[in-house]
Protein backbone atom coordinates (compact mmCIF):
# COMPACT_ATOMS: atom_id res chain seq x y z
CA UNK A 1 0.00 0.00 0.00
CA UNK A 2 2.91 2.37 0.65
CA UNK A 3 4.27 1.81 -2.85
CA UNK A 4 0.81 2.34 -4.33
CA UNK A 5 0.50 5.59 -2.35
CA UNK A 6 3.96 6.76 -3.52
CA UNK A 7 3.10 6.06 -7.14
CA UNK A 8 -0.33 7.70 -6.92
CA UNK A 9 0.78 10.85 -5.09
CA UNK A 10 4.33 10.98 -6.47
CA UNK A 11 5.33 11.80 -2.91
CA UNK A 12 6.75 10.03 0.15
CA UNK A 13 4.78 12.19 2.57
CA UNK A 14 3.59 10.18 5.62
CA UNK A 15 5.59 7.12 4.50
CA UNK A 16 8.44 5.94 6.70
CA UNK A 17 11.68 4.82 5.09
CA UNK A 18 13.03 2.69 7.94
CA UNK A 19 10.65 -0.28 7.43
CA UNK A 20 11.84 -0.66 3.82
CA UNK A 21 15.46 -0.60 4.92
CA UNK A 22 15.11 -3.00 7.85
CA UNK A 23 13.05 -5.46 5.82
CA UNK A 24 15.72 -5.42 3.11
CA UNK A 25 18.41 -6.18 5.72
CA UNK A 26 16.20 -8.96 7.08
CA UNK A 27 15.68 -10.51 3.62
CA UNK A 28 19.36 -10.26 2.72
CA UNK A 29 20.39 -11.82 6.05
CA UNK A 30 18.00 -14.75 5.62
CA UNK A 31 19.18 -15.08 2.02
CA UNK A 32 22.73 -15.49 3.34
CA UNK A 33 21.51 -18.07 5.85
CA UNK A 34 19.67 -19.93 3.10
CA UNK A 35 22.76 -19.93 0.89
CA UNK A 36 24.93 -21.28 3.71
CA UNK A 37 22.35 -23.95 4.48
CA UNK A 38 21.60 -24.56 0.79
CA UNK A 39 17.87 -24.23 1.51
CA UNK A 40 16.21 -23.31 -1.78
CA UNK A 41 12.97 -22.22 -0.10
CA UNK A 42 14.84 -19.61 1.96
CA UNK A 43 16.86 -18.59 -1.08
CA UNK A 44 13.85 -18.15 -3.39
CA UNK A 45 11.59 -16.34 -0.90
CA UNK A 46 14.28 -13.99 0.34
CA UNK A 47 15.65 -13.24 -3.14
CA UNK A 48 12.18 -12.09 -4.16
CA UNK A 49 11.73 -10.21 -0.86
CA UNK A 50 15.09 -8.45 -1.16
CA UNK A 51 14.38 -7.51 -4.79
CA UNK A 52 10.98 -6.04 -3.86
CA UNK A 53 12.37 -4.14 -0.88
CA UNK A 54 15.15 -2.75 -3.06
CA UNK A 55 12.49 -1.66 -5.57
CA UNK A 56 10.60 0.10 -2.74
CA UNK A 57 13.81 1.81 -1.62
CA UNK A 58 14.49 3.00 -5.18
CA UNK A 59 10.92 4.29 -5.54
CA UNK A 60 11.21 6.06 -2.19
CA UNK A 61 14.50 7.61 -3.29
CA UNK A 62 12.99 8.70 -6.60
CA UNK A 63 10.00 10.44 -4.98
CA UNK A 64 11.83 11.77 -1.94
CA UNK A 65 12.57 15.52 -2.04
CA UNK A 66 15.46 15.01 0.43
CA UNK A 67 17.58 12.41 -1.33
CA UNK A 68 20.72 12.83 0.79
CA UNK A 69 19.33 11.25 4.02
CA UNK A 70 17.85 8.35 2.05
CA UNK A 71 21.15 7.76 0.25
CA UNK A 72 23.12 7.99 3.50
CA UNK A 73 20.87 5.46 5.21
CA UNK A 74 21.10 3.15 2.20
CA UNK A 75 24.89 3.44 2.19
CA UNK A 76 24.92 2.72 5.91
CA UNK A 77 22.87 -0.40 5.17
CA UNK A 78 25.43 -1.48 2.58
CA UNK A 79 28.28 -0.85 5.03
CA UNK A 80 26.53 -2.92 7.72
CA UNK A 81 25.91 -5.74 5.24
CA UNK A 82 29.53 -5.67 4.05
CA UNK A 83 30.76 -5.73 7.66
CA UNK A 84 28.41 -8.60 8.46
CA UNK A 85 29.52 -10.49 5.38
CA UNK A 86 33.15 -9.99 6.36
CA UNK A 87 32.48 -11.14 9.91
CA UNK A 88 30.56 -14.25 8.94
CA UNK A 89 32.82 -15.30 6.06
CA UNK A 90 36.31 -14.17 7.06
CA UNK A 91 36.35 -14.35 10.85
CA UNK A 92 34.34 -17.53 11.42
CA UNK A 93 36.08 -20.43 9.72
CA UNK A 94 33.88 -23.28 10.93
CA UNK A 95 30.77 -23.64 8.73
CA UNK A 96 28.54 -24.95 11.55
CA UNK A 97 29.52 -22.08 13.86
CA UNK A 98 28.95 -19.60 11.02
CA UNK A 99 25.51 -21.08 10.34
CA UNK A 100 24.57 -21.00 14.04
CA UNK A 101 25.68 -17.39 14.56
CA UNK A 102 24.05 -16.15 11.38
CA UNK A 103 20.87 -18.04 12.26
CA UNK A 104 20.83 -16.45 15.71
CA UNK A 105 21.37 -12.99 14.23
CA UNK A 106 18.57 -13.52 11.69
CA UNK A 107 16.18 -14.78 14.37
CA UNK A 108 16.84 -11.90 16.76
CA UNK A 109 16.56 -9.35 13.96
CA UNK A 110 13.30 -10.84 12.68
CA UNK A 111 11.76 -11.00 16.15
CA UNK A 112 12.69 -7.37 16.78
CA UNK A 113 11.06 -6.42 13.46
CA UNK A 114 7.87 -8.25 14.38
CA UNK A 115 7.85 -6.55 17.79
CA UNK A 116 8.45 -3.03 16.47
CA UNK A 117 4.74 -2.26 15.84
CA UNK A 118 4.20 -2.78 19.57
CA UNK A 119 5.98 0.55 20.06
CA UNK A 120 2.63 2.08 19.09
CA UNK A 121 0.85 0.11 21.82
CA UNK A 122 0.97 2.99 24.33
CA UNK A 123 -0.56 5.31 21.73
CA UNK A 124 -3.28 2.76 20.96
CA UNK A 125 -4.15 2.35 24.65
CA UNK A 126 -4.02 6.11 25.30
CA UNK A 127 -6.20 7.07 22.33
CA UNK A 128 -8.32 3.90 22.43
CA UNK A 129 -7.93 3.75 18.67
CA UNK A 130 -6.15 1.31 16.38
CA UNK A 131 -5.97 3.75 13.44
CA UNK A 132 -2.16 3.64 13.47
CA UNK A 133 -2.20 -0.15 13.02
CA UNK A 134 -2.81 -1.72 9.64
CA UNK A 135 -5.15 -4.68 10.11
CA UNK A 136 -4.20 -6.34 6.77
CA UNK A 137 -0.49 -5.94 7.61
CA UNK A 138 -1.05 -7.38 11.09
CA UNK A 139 -2.88 -10.41 9.67
CA UNK A 140 -0.27 -10.90 6.92
CA UNK A 141 2.55 -10.67 9.49
CA UNK A 142 0.80 -13.23 11.70
CA UNK A 143 0.30 -15.64 8.79
CA UNK A 144 3.87 -15.20 7.53
CA UNK A 145 5.41 -15.73 10.96
CA UNK A 146 3.19 -18.77 11.54
CA UNK A 147 4.21 -20.23 8.17
CA UNK A 148 7.92 -19.75 8.89
CA UNK A 149 7.52 -21.21 12.37
CA UNK A 150 5.85 -24.33 10.96
CA UNK A 151 8.54 -24.59 8.27
CA UNK A 152 11.26 -24.29 10.90
CA UNK A 153 9.60 -26.95 13.05
CA UNK A 154 9.36 -29.26 10.05
CA UNK A 155 13.08 -28.83 9.36
CA UNK A 156 13.94 -28.91 13.08
CA UNK A 157 15.74 -25.61 12.57
CA UNK A 158 15.38 -23.47 15.72
CA UNK A 159 16.50 -20.31 13.92
CA UNK A 160 13.81 -20.40 11.25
Amino acid sequence: SDLRQMLATKSVENIQFLPFLTTDVNNLSWLGYGCLKQDWTLIAVNTIGAALQTLYILAYLYYSPAKRPVLLRSLLLLAVLATGYGYFTLLIADAQTRLARLGLFCSVFTISMYLSPLADLAKIVRTKSTRCLSFPLTVATFLASTSWTLYGLQLRDPYI
